[in-house]
C-alpha cells in the first residue's frame, strides 16, 4: 500500500515496452476497499498506471477524518490526483465506487479522460433503502465490518459464485480490514447521496457501463438507464456475474475494460 499524507491507495506502475497509456483510477465498492481490484492489475502490462484508492476508514485508517457524503470521497480522489501530479485519468468504480466516480465528474469533469461505471446506478436511495442503511449502521457499530458484509452477502454475489464459495471468502478477507467507523461513514454517504440522473447529460467523455447479468442490487435495467442518459456510452453485460462482477468474472471484466481502453 502507498500513501500521500492521509490518502492511502494501492498502485501498480505501468509496465511493458510500449508507450505509457495513462492513469486508470479504480474506485472500490462498499463494504470493501481498493484491494478488490487486484484481479485487474494485469492492465498495467499494457502500459496503464493503476491507482486503487481506499476510502476513509477502509483498509485501516483508524485516524481518518469522518466522511459523511460521496463528495468527501470524491474530493479525496481529486486531492490524490493533485498530489500525484495526474492532470487527467480514466476513472472507474463499481457500486459505491460508481457513485463516487459520478461525483468526481460532477466536481471536476476536466479530470475525467473517460469513465467506467460498473454495477451501479444514477438514482438516489429510496426510503426503504435508507432505512436499511440505518439498520446496517447499527450492525456496524455493534458487531463490526464482518457482520455488515454477512448481512449484505446474499445480494452482493450472484448464484454461480455463491455456489463455488471463493468470492464470498475474498469479500470477507477484504472487508475485515476496514474499521467500524469507516463502515458506518460509508453507509451514511450511501444513504445521503444525491440523484445523479440530472447530471448524466453533462458527461461528454467516453463512458463504459458494465453490469453483471445476475446483479440483484443494480440490475441491467439500471445500467441501461446510465447508458441511455450518457451520450455515446457503451454497455457490456457480463453473463453469470452478480453485483461483484469484477471478482466473479475477472477475465471477462478485464477484457471489457481492455476493449474500451484501447
Amino acid at each position: 500500500m502507498s500513501s500521500l499524507g492521509r490518502l492511502r491507495y494501492v498502485e501498480t506502475a505501468a509496465q511493458g515496452t510500449g508507450r505509457a497509456r495513462g492513469t486508470l483510477v479504480l474506485v472500490h465498492a462498499f463494504p470493501l476497499n481498493g484491494r478488490m481490484w487486484e484481479g485487474q492489475q494485469s492492465l498495467a502490462s499494457a502500459g496503464w498506471r493503476i491507482i486503487a484508492p481506499h476510502f476513509r476508514g477502509m483498509d485501516g485508517g483508524e485516524q481518518d477524518p469522518e466522511a459523511v457524503s460521496v463528495d468527501d470521497y470524491a474530493g479525496d480522489i481529486i486531492d490524490l490526483l493533485d498530489g500525484l501530479h495526474v492532470h487527467e485519468a480514466v476513472i472507474g468504480g463499481l457500486s459505491m465506487g460508481g457513485y463516487v466516480t459520478l461525483a468526481v465528474h460532477r466536481l471536476a469533469p476536466q479530470r475525467c479522460r473517460a469513465l467506467i461505471l460498473a454495477d451501479t446506478r444514477a438514482e438516489a436511495d429510496t426510503d426503504e433503502a435508507k432505512a436499511n442503511r440505518v439498520r446496517l449502521q447499527a450492525t456496524g457499530r455493534e458487531r463490526g465490518p464482518d457482520a455488515v458484509l454477512q448481512a449484505m452477502l446474499p445480494k452482493l454475489v450472484g448464484p454461480g459464485a455463491q455456489a463455488v464459495g471463493t468470492v464470498p471468502e475474498q469479500l470477507k478477507a477484504i472487508a475485515r480490514t476496514n474499521t467500524p467507523e469507516g463502515i458506518v461513514d460509508g453507509l451514511e454517504a450511501l444513504k445521503t447521496r444525491p440523484d445523479a440522473g440530472p447530471g448524466l447529460a453533462a458527461i461528454a467523455c467516453p463512458t463504459l457501463v458494465i453490469v453483471g447479468g445476475d446483479d440483484a442490487l443494480t440490475p441491467p435495467s439500471a445500467a441501461e438507464t446510465l447508458r441511455d442518459g450518457i451520450a455515446g456510452a457503451q454497455l457490456v453485460v457480463l453473463p453469470d456475474a452478480g453485483h461483484m462482477s469484477n471478482l466473479e468474472q475477472p477475465v471477462a471484466f478485464a477484457l471489457a475494460l481492455w476493449s474500451f481502453l484501447r
